[in-house]
């Protein structure tokens, strides 16, 4: 089943505020992307249908296994990107901003790239740190 870029978004919010703070209700959900609560409920509706969470009695909402593996796999994209455009110079706000939109669309052979740039940019700065103390 195709997921959409939007269901994708609203994975990793879940998946991002359970690591924050523990539960999740769909109000975090709202509160943490700005958007209506009338387009989350009938998101999470969706969600829930199509097996990506569970919502208990008390509204607490969890990752199921496919939705736990989606959310994983955008946030991880999104930390990757978030660093190396932060490494580029751009500022944090706009890195994470840049990054959100980015993670959807490049393929694993772009961010295997990246990832590999990143490891070796890391690794000259941790070079020029250690150079510059002697």
């Amino acid at each position: 089943m195709t997921i959409h870029q939007s269901a994708e978004d609203y994975l990793e919010t879940i998946l991002m505020l359970t690591e924050r703070q523990g539960k999740v209700r769909s109000i975090d959900v709202v509160n943490e992307l700005g958007f209506t609560k009338a387009s989350v409920s009938i998101a999470m509706k969706k969600l829930r249908e199509n097996g990506y969470i569970a919502v208990d009695g008390e509204g607490s909402l969890t990752l199921l296994p496919p939705g736990q593996e989606i959310a994983e796999r955008i946030y991880s994209r999104h930390r990757l990107l978030t660093h190396f455009f932060v490494q580029l110079g751009v500022d944090e706000k706009t890195a994470a901003e840049d990054a959100c939109k980015a993670e959807h669309i490049l393929s694993e052979q772009t961010l295997e790239k990246i990832r590999e740039r990143a490891r070796l940019t890391d690794a000259e700065a941790a070079c020029q740190k250690t150079d510059g103390a002697e």
